[in-house]
C-alpha cells in the first residue's frame, strides 16, 4: 500500500518543526521490496533496512540523491516538489513500492550504500552535479548508480520553495531519460542550519542620581546583583539549536525521579494494605445466637 507522505507532512508541520535536527527521506522503486514508512527513525536503521532490499539487485539503475539544508516543512507544501509527490504517493502506476520517513535521526550513509550495491550487483558509478544545470546518462543498459548532488537550499522562503521545484524538475528529466524502466530512487536529505548571528550588542551604560541615598544606593547594588544571578541562571538553561535531540532535551528530570522514589513505597504500602484486608476470614458460626443455659430454660 502506498502511504501518502506528503499529506501526512502537511498535517505534522508543528510536530516536525520541534526536530530541528532532521530531515526527510523517501524512495521509492519500480520494484517490490519491502520496506515501511515510520514517522521517526534513526539513520542507522533506515540504512540498515535498505541495504538489505537493495543487496538483492532488485533495479538496473539506482539513483542516489543528496539534498542539503532542508526539513520535512519544506516538502509540506503541494506545489514544492510535484513529481516526488506524484512518485511517493503511488500516482504513477510504474512505481511498485515506497518507503518515506518524515523525520531522520543523523545523516544516511550513501558512500556505503553505493559501495555495497557497487559490489553486490556489479553496478558503474556515474555523478551528476547539478549546480551546471546539465547532465549526460547514455544508452548503456548495464547496471549503474547515478549519483545527483543538488546545492543546499538558500534561507529565504520563497527561493528556498523555488529552488526546490527547480531540483524536482531536474530529478524528473533524469528519470524520463533512462534507458531501463527498472529504477530505484534514494532521495536523502540533511538538516538546514541556520547561520550564527554576529551582531555584537553594546552594553548599557548607568549613572546613580546624586540625590539617592547610601542606602538606596545599596538596595540598588542587591538588586542588580539578583538580576545578574538570574542572568546566569537563564544561560545555563539555554536549548541549544544545533545540539542532537536527545542533548537539546532533558526527558528525565530530578523532578521526575524524585516523584518515582515517593511513589513506590506509597504503592508497596496499598499493596500490604489491601492483601491484609483481603485475607481476613470470618467463620458462619460468628452470626449464630448464643445458646446459653438460661436461653435453654426459656426454650423448655
Amino acid at each position: 500500500m502506498f502511504l501518502p507522505i506528503f499529506g501526512t507532512l502537511a498535517l505534522s508541520v508543528t510536530f516536525g518543526n520541534a526536530f530541528t535536527d532532521t530531515s526527510p527521506f523517501f524512495m521509492f522503486s519500480t520494484s517490490e521490496l519491502l520496506t515501511s514508512s515510520p514517522q521517526i527513525a534513526s539513520a542507522s536503521s533506515a540504512q540498515d533496512t535498505i541495504t538489505s532490499q537493495l543487496s538483492k539487485c532488485p533495479s538496473d539503475t539506482y539513483i542516489v540523491v543528496t539534498q542539503p539544508g532542508v526539513h520535512a516543512e519544506d516538502y509540506s507544501d503541494r506545489y514544492a516538489a510535484p513529481h516526488l509527490r506524484r512518485k511517493v504517493s503511488g500516482e504513477d502506476d510504474r512505481i511498485r513500492s515506497t518507503m518515506s520517513v518524515t523525520d531522520v535521526l543523523g545523516q544516511v550513509n550513501t558512500e556505503e550504500i553505493a559501495g555495497i550495491v557497487g559490489d553486490r550487483c556489479g553496478a558503474a558509478s556515474l555523478r551528476i552535479d547539478a549546480s551546471t544545470g546539465c547532465f549526460t546518462i547514455g544508452d548503456d543498459p548495464k547496471p549503474r548508480i547515478i549519483n545527483v548532488d543538488f546545492p543546499a537550499l538558500p534561507s529565504a522562503s520563497k527561493e528556498r520553495a523555488s529552488k526546490l521545484q527547480e531540483n524536482d524538475v531536474f530529478l524528473s528529466s533524469i528519470l524520463d531519460l533512462l534507458p531501463t524502466s527498472k529504477y530505484t530512487v534514494l532521495y536523502t536529505t540533511s538538516p538546514y542550519t541556520a547561520p550564527k548571528s554576529t551582531q555584537h550588542v553594546e552594553p548599557q551604560m548607568y549613572e546613580m542620581d546624586s540625590s539617592f541615598s547610601s542606602s538606596q544606593a545599596h538596595m540598588g547594588i542587591k538588586r542588580d546583583f539578583g538580576a545578574h544571578g538570574k542572568r546566569a541562571e537563564d544561560d545555563q538553561n539555554v536549548t541549544l539549536p544545533d545540539a542532537p535531540l536527545f542533548e537539546k532535551y532533558q526527558y528525565f528530570t530530578p523532578g521526575i525521579f524524585m516523584a518515582l522514589i515517593v511513589i513506590l513505597p506509597l504503592f508497596l504500602i496499598l499493596y500490604v494494605g489491601i492483601s491484609a484486608v483481603g485475607s481476613l476470614q470470618v467463620s458462619y458460626a460468628a452470626f449464630d445466637r448464643e445458646m446459653g443455659p438460661q436461653m435453654a430454660k426459656k426454650g423448655q
